[in-house]
Order: structure tokens, then sequence, then C-alpha cells
């Protein structure tokens, strides 16, 4: 933290922290990782200000919707009739294969197969651009989610998030706002490292709220203008430290971060409202269905975020590690989502902000063939399924593909650096030219693969 660095008479210093603490401030600095957005303190450069794209976006910001636990690809969205058809034979490397006990059927012009799990989701077929053939590089839940995530499995070294790498190439569109938002992740598997900045500038990193649209230590202690004043005296003593030489790099993020602060307390309560929301549009997300309520909160929140100039938000789901209790699992969690995603997709569309938001869908990998035990599905790194919808992206169109059981990735075939050079160049930025000098080395988040599926764009 900033202020036990300051060189002031022991009075200056106990005032500073009284007012501090009476301000709530230092604990949000310390909540918001520094975000920098220029506020009353003018003196200081802006680092989120709106920075030009390598080329020509397709889309300007990026909602995911992660599936945490690993979705069953075989028994929602990606049907494959030979596994049907050789049910309960000895499937390729051991094992027995097993059919998904859910009815399949085709939707739209596009023909896309879902199971009867996403009824909703299916009536946006010709919406989905689907990637068939993703692939990745370790089975344990920790190491993938946080490659997902930031490009890398190497817990040794700790990589930025994909949305900080956004932040740090776009910029924000709103300067009342934080710029990457995430939405009720996962304590494990990674926790804030999957929206964290690591050695990227603190600022870059995502603003957690949970599914209810609370963010920590927001609630104002004190009236509005009481408020001001006492940020004013701690910018002013800031400023003077910044002014020093040898001033510490935090300095400027932390007095960007408090106006920050200042400014979302006006915004975000009033933004992350959604009781003001029309009925008709509370019903259609499943607000007020017990099973739904949960997530039609974050996707509704996400569409608020998004139109509000959020650059990126993430909204997670948790519970789709079915190695047992698959059917009444997919049930639940399919039961949770279906409603609350395709709302989200028809929201987007009916508004205009398809036509400049990206959607990504999908889980840190997929599941196998065979059975495990008596109901469950094992891990699979090596052939899974995604969908995009949205700016920039194809219509009613799959790309790559797996094997006849749907075990591997055969054709098309994707690796999570090619799926983050693909998200990245469809939001106008050059994965190789978007990098980061840090421990004698220039870093970047495809590291050094990464391969654009251009086949996808529109």
């Amino acid at each position: 933290m900033l202020l036990p660095r300051l060189s002031l008479p022991t009075s200056r210093r106990d005032l500073l922290r009284s007012a501090g603490a009476g301000f709530g401030y230092v604990a949000l600095a310390g909540m918001l990782g520094s975000q920098s957005l220029q506020g009353a303190a003018k003196t200081s450069r802006n680092p989120l200000s709106v920075r030009d794209p390598h080329f020509k976006p397709r889309a300007k910001r990026l909602i995911f919707v992660h599936m945490n636990g690993a979705i069953s690809q075989h028994d929602t969205f990606d049907y494959k009739p030979q596994l049907a058809k050789d049910d309960g034979k000895p499937g390729p490397g051991g094992g027995v294969l097993t059919a998904s006990k859910f009815k399949f059927q085709q939707y739209g012009q596009s023909g896309a197969w879902f199971s009867e799990l996403l009824p909703n989701i299916a009536g946006h077929a010709d919406d989905l651009c689907f990637l068939r053939g993703l692939h990745t590089d370790t089975p344990a839940h920790p190491q993938a989610v946080v490659q997902l995530h930031t490009g890398s499995a190497n817990a040794a070294l700790t990589r930025p998030s994909m949305g900080a790498w956004l932040l740090y190439g776009l910029g924000s569109e709103n300067e009342d706002l934080p710029g990457y938002i995430t939405i009720d992740p996962p304590s494990n598997h990674g926790g804030a490292v999957n929206y964290g900045s690591a050695f990227l500038p603190a600022h870059f990193q995502g603003t957690r709220i949970d599914n209810q649209g609370n963010l920590p230590n927001l609630n104002p202690s004190l009236p509005s203008s009481i408020q001001r004043k006492q940020l004013d005296f701690i910018q002013a003593l800031n400023q003077d430290l910044l002014a020093n030489p040898g001033a510490p790099h935090e300095v400027d993020g932390i007095i960007q971060s408090y106006e920050l602060g200042f400014r979302m307390q006006a915004k975000v309560p009033e933004l992350l409202d959604i009781s003001k929301e029309p009925e008709a549009t509370q019903e259609e997300y499943g607000i007020n269905n017990p099973q739904t309520s949960g997530f039609a909160r974050q996707c509704l929140m996400a569409r608020r975020l998004s139109e509000a100039g959020v650059r990126f938000v993430e909204i997670c789901q948790k519970g789709w590690d079915h190695h047992n209790n698959l059917h009444n699992g997919l049930i639940d969690r399919c039961g949770s989502i279906d409603q609350p995603v395709a709302a989200l997709l028809g929201d987007l569309k009916r508004r205009g902000l398809m036509e400049d938001t990206l959607v990504l869908f999908g889980s840190e990998f997929g599941r196998q063939p065979n059975a495990q035990g008596v109901d469950g599905r094992d891990h699979n790194i090596t052939g899974y399924s995604m969908f995009l919808a949205g700016a920039g992206v194809k219509k009613g169109y799959s790309y790559g593909g797996t094997d006849e059981y749907g075990q591997k990735a055969v054709e098309g075939r994707m690796h999570v650096n090619d799926l983050h050079a693909t998200l990245l160049a469809l939001l106008g930025l050059n994965h190789d030219e978007l990098t980061y000098g840090y421990a004698g080395r220039n870093f970047r988040l495809t590291d050094v693969a990464g391969v654009v599926a251009t086949d996808i764009f529109a």
C-alpha cells in the first residue's frame, strides 16, 4: 500500500490514515488493484484511455460465459450418431462407449444438433459459430482453467488474464467503470489468477463482483461532500509524493483508483440494479425462477455492463464436473443456464449490441465418450467444443470437428493459444504484436504459439 511510504511528520501521517479510514479508499485501492482511470487528479496520465487497435476490429467488447468444471459436449451440443450406434461397445483406448441418454434434434436452417437439455439456446442455432476441434494441454481443472484464462498452465510464472491483455491493448470505453469485470468467479481452480494482471500494471486486472451485484468496499460511509473533501486531502499528499524524484510507480495508479472508486459509488449501484429492468425482461431471463435466478442475474448484469462500455465481462456457472450423477447433474445445470443464456443472446441482438459484442461460451475442456463408473464421464482434453456468437463471426457455422466418437480433434484443430489469437484478432489486435517486456523477454497472451482461425470470420 502507498500510505505507509509517505515521509510525513507523525501528526500528518495519523491525520492521513484517519481520513483514509473514514473514506474507505485504502481498502478500495487494494480491491481494485490500482485500477487507473483519469479523474479529478488532472495531472496524472490515463493508462486506460482508449487505444487504437492494430487493425479494424470486428468486435469492441467480449462477454465470456464460462461453464466451470467442463460441460459434457456429448450430452448437449455435439451429437455423434456413431457413438449412439456403438453404445456399449469397447471404445478407442479402452473403456465402454456410452451414448447420451438425452434426445437430440436439429435446429434452424444450419441444422445444428442440440439435446433436449438446451432448447432455448438451440433457438439461436443460426446465430452461433461452433468451434468443434478444440484441445488443450492438461486434464487437471486448476491448470486447465488458468490456461484458458491466461494462455499458460505454468504455475511457476503467473501470466496476465486475457481480459487484462485486452484492456492493455485497447483501453476502456467508460471512465466511470472498470474496463474488466468478472461476476461470481470460482475461488478454486486458480482463483484470482484467472482475472489478475500478473506482471502487467495492476490497473489492468479484473474487478470482482458477486451474482447479486455487490462490489466489496464500495458502499459510502459518509456523505459525498465530506468524502470529496477527504479525498482531495489524500490526493494532494499523493500528488506531492508523485512530484518527488524516485516516487514509487504505484502512486499514479492509486491516485486514479481513488478517483475511480469515488465515481463508481454513484454509477455502479445504479448500473447493477436489475430491478429497474422491465418486468418482461426479468421474466425473459428467468430472474423470478429459483432454478435460473442466480445465473439470470449474471447474464442481465453482463448485458447492462457491456451496454455501458465495459470491455470484458466474464460470467461463471460452477458445478459441471460430472464424474458421477451425470444424468441428473446435467438436467440441473443446463436447467439453470439455458434460459438466461438464450435471453442474453436475444437481448443483445434486439438492442443492436451483437453488432459490436462478441460472446464466447464454453469450458476449460470437455468430456469423454466413454463411461466413467455407473453414471459419469471423465475429462477430455483432446477434443471438445465451444461456441461464439455476435460481432465478426459467421452465423450458423461449424469450424473443425472431432472423430466419429467425439474423442479427438481431427480437423480445424484449435489449441487454447489459437483460441486466444482468434479472439484478439476479432477485437482488432495482432497477438504477435501485443507484447509486454518482463524478466528479460517479451511476453504475450499466446506465448510463442497461436494461429488465427480466419475461416470463422464473417
